[in-house]
């Protein structure tokens, strides 16, 4: 099993949740958070006075799959985040040791 996590645009999320769908990935979670990379940070007027934003907002999308879907769900996400410019985000791949699913018991890809 691998959990992806993918640092993306604000509103680029329904396009890629749409995309994860329509490949068959039912359940992920979704985080709001602050960053910045390359695309740094940007000045705001603000009642006449200039200041600068650190981190931009982001969302972090995470979704932990069976083995063989990693390279769809990978795709998904770029076709539908990429906007060619700068801060389209990142995506992480990282293994998952075990899932228990708390309802049920299930465990392993039987509980995702």
């Amino acid at each position: 099993m691998k959990k992806i996590e993918a640092i993306i645009k604000p509103f680029k999320l329904d396009e890629v949740k749409e995309a994860l769908q329509e490949i068959g990935i039912q359940g992920l979670s979704v985080t709001e958070v602050k960053g910045f990379g390359r695309q740094k940070g940007h000045t705001e007027l603000y009642r006449g006075a200039e200041y600068v934003v650190d981190f931009l907002p982001k969302v972090k999308i995470e979704v932990v799959l069976a083995d063989d879907q990693v390279d769809a769900a990978i795709e998904a996400i770029i076709t539908a985040a990429k906007t060619d410019k700068i801060g389209d985000g990142k995506i992480f791949v990282s293994s998952i040791e075990q899932a228990i699913r708390i309802r049920t018991g299930e465990a392993g890809e039987d509980a995702l």
